[in-house]
């Protein structure tokens, strides 16, 4: 099926969003291949080379059945941001509406979508003085309090933000500062920004405690299918710990059990709890979102129909 022009000339494009080990991957192919389709890749961590279990990529078998875009596109050690993502996503869809293809944008990294779809917020430049104070204050009283200081001042980025993320806390409390106003006011004015697509939002529904049953047996396949390798690996072309991209989930775990910080079962148990918060903090930044439609996998055939008559 072809999607027709749009009234106002926007290309169509089906997001299908969820939290992470929920199955957006497959049921992602199943649509492309329904409906004569690609997939654009919204994952913050499949961009880059040489990191594929960890990031649980889409297989060969998936990825020879659908043409995936936004996979592979950078070294571990590249600066890859929502802005460079969206710059890309953008020049791919245009390409694919030309030809005529169903667009999908399937993956969970919910500030590379709003990015591509709303454009970024416009914030102040980092202060590394006040930077620098922050960090201070980590490392004399600890991230907890840093985290209750931006509890006062913007309690919805506060539940948003894990306090153990003193990166993104940092921020927050930079732009109140810099602004006077909380980053989550600025996002929300800046929700109603028109959006460059016309969208139908699917999200994946997986019931709390089958997600954290998948995100164990997800954790265990990679072990198996070879990620202390993986990571053994990346430490031997050069990419170090201090990388954004090697202090993600699974990757600095696993490093630290490389460096005998911590046993392989620590590891992996560590892998285990960090990916169920942050399969939570996913559920919070896409429940704030009402345009998406919440559907549980049996409900396939519902599925279909919606973007059928998206697509008309």
């Amino acid at each position: 099926m072809v999607s027709k022009e749009t009234a106002d000339g926007r290309p169509r494009v089906v997001v299908l969003v969820g939290p992470t080990a929920a199955g957006k991957s497959e049921l992602g192919v199943d649509l492309a291949a329904r409906f004569a389709g690609e997939i654009v890749s919204a994952d913050s961590m499949q961009v880059y080379r040489y990191m594929d279990i960890g990031t649980a990529k889409p297989s060969a078998e998936e990825r020879g059945r659908i043409s995936h875009h936004l996979i592979d596109v950078a070294d571990p050690d590249e600066d890859f941001s929502a802005a460079v993502f969206a710059a890309q996503a953008a020049a791919v869809i245009e390409r694919l509406h030309r030809e005529g293809r169903t667009i999908f944008l399937v993956g969970g990294t919910g500030l590379y979508i709003k990015a591509l779809l709303r454009g970024l917020v416009e914030t102040p430049a980092s202060d590394a003085g006040l930077r620098n104070r922050c960090r201070e204050h980590v490392r004399r009283y600890g991230s907890l309090s840093l985290h209750e200081r931006l509890r006062k001042i913007d309690p919805q980025a506060a539940v948003r933000i894990h306090p153990s993320d003193v990166v993104r806390v940092i921020r927050a409390l930079e732009v109140f500062e810099l602004t006077g106003r909380s980053i989550s006011e600025i996002r929300e004015r800046h929700a109603f920004a028109t959006c460059r697509y016309r969208t139908l939002k699917i999200g994946l529904a997986v019931e709390r405690r089958e997600l954290l049953e998948r995100i164990d047996r997800r954790t265990d396949r990679m072990i198996e299918r070879g990620l202390v390798d993986e990571v053994r690996e990346l430490r031997r072309r050069g990419y170090g710990p201090d990388l954004k991209s090697m202090s993600s989930l699974g990757y600095r775990h696993i490093a630290g059990c490389l460096e005998g910080r911590c046993t392989l079962a620590e590891a992996v148990q560590k892998t285990k709890q960090d990916t169920r918060r942050y399969a939570k903090r996913q559920m919070t930044w896409f429940g704030a979102d009402p345009e998406i439609q919440w559907h549980p996998r049996e409900d396939a055939e519902k599925v279909y129909e919606k973007i059928g008559g998206f697509l008309s």
